[in-house]
């Protein structure tokens, strides 16, 4: 708790903080490229800024460190089994701090599940997945993608029949980096009942479209009812928060594989971290709290409606625009260095695209189409 005793900033130093801040505020206006929702007021929870709070160890499992928020994870935790159609009963999960760890997490249980596997994942999966499989030493094939950025099933079939001696670990995307598209996990499915194949494991890396998918109709095949192991999804992405944050969802029996003791904080080692922020999950406690589950379906239509008035309007520009029915990225032809770094947009090779996220407007389109015509001419 603050004591009052600390010595205030230097004037040089406190100017350099008001810039900064107002260089946030006026480039939060101009950001289209990623997925981060900037839409949030988590002020009522300012308060807790003063504890030093820590979820360390298993949020289901009482630890010495009595200044953290685990029912409060928990209560997040129940909120995400709900949407991803887990059991409760037999479906386990952590708070993270972000997509990268959710991915090597479920990649970590998969390695300790089956030590001898091969890991499949596609051209369009995100750049760090190819880290956590060196930082992990797991063998891996990437598949080729379609054009649309889904995963290449018959290249996939054909490399899997190839490699039957080895139990395949399917990393598959809901929702690529750049694309937006989902992987068919029944797709998958179907290959492995060709080939017979019951050593298994599939995580699927829903980073964005986590939060999409549960609130659209009738969405891809992508979560535990459609047979996957393990899967992450971004808090700080569709739900909002001021840091990255997320969460690692697994079938409980094969956390119980990896758990170990530790006397030293008197609860279970299930996590990859040791300390964790114990902020985040308030805050997404707080977001399901506020704006709901029945906010977010609102906040979901309005942005894939908002996202088809943005592909009309780069219709009219000629720039090759379209997105998924299901995803709220909308792709088109990359533009000048100008406009990618006036708008922080993310390409890749011939591409570009904008997601529109809740805090995205009509009239913030407008400007973007306006300026990228302004521009061309």
């Amino acid at each position: 708790m603050n004591s009052g005793t600390a010595p205030p900033l230097a004037k040089g130093d406190a100017a350099r903080l008001d810039r900064l801040f107002e260089s946030f505020q006026k480039e939060t206006e101009r950001f289209l490229g990623y997925p981060v929702n900037a839409d949030f007021d988590y002020s009522p929870l300012f308060r807790f800024l003063q504890f030093s709070i820590n979820n360390v160890g298993d949020p289901y499992v009482p630890v010495n460190y009595h200044i953290n928020t685990h029912e409060f994870e928990r209560e997040v935790l129940a909120q995400f089994f709900a949407l991803t159609d887990a059991p409760p009963d037999s479906t386990w999960g952590y708070c993270t701090n972000g997509g990268t760890e959710g991915n090597m997490y479920g990649l970590f249980l998969a390695r300790e599940l089956q030590p001898e596997g091969l890991v499949y994942y596609s051209e369009d999966t995100h750049y760090s997945v190819n880290k956590i499989l060196r930082c992990l030493h797991l063998r891996n094939i990437m598949i080729k993608s379609r054009w649309d950025g889904a995963i290449d099933l018959d290249d996939l079939r054909e490399t899997i029949r190839i490699h039957r001696d080895v139990p395949p670990i399917i990393f598959a995307n809901i929702g690529t980096t750049m694309k937006g598209a989902c992987d068919d996990i029944a797709g998958i499915n179907r290959i492995f009942d060709e080939l017979a194949i019951h050593r298994r494991y599939v995580h699927a890396d829903a980073a964005l479209s986590g939060m999409i998918l549960p609130f659209v109709p009738d969405p891809p095949k992508w979560n535990f009812a459609a047979g996957v192991d393990s899967l992450s999804i971004s808090g700080h992405k569709m739900v909002g928060a001021p840091m990255p944050c997320g969460v690692a969802l697994a079938r409980k029996s094969h956390v119980d594989r990896i758990a170990r003791s530790v006397e030293y904080v008197h609860t279970l080692d299930t996590t990859l971290s040791g300390s964790r922020n114990g902020l985040a999950p308030l805050m997404m406690w707080y977001a399901f709290k506020t704006v709901g589950v029945e906010g977010f379906r609102r906040r979901v239509a309005e942005c894939l409606e908002l996202a088809d008035y943005a592909v009309d309007r780069l219709k009219t520009l000629a720039c090759n625009p379209w997105r998924h029915h299901f995803s709220n990225t909308v792709v088109f032809d990359r533009p000048s260095e100008k406009i990618v770094s006036r708008w922080q947009l993310a390409v890749q090779d011939d591409i570009a695209h904008v997601i529109v996220m809740p805090h995205v407007t009509r009239a913030r389109i407008d400007q973007f189409v306006d300026d990228l015509e302004e521009d061309r001419s």
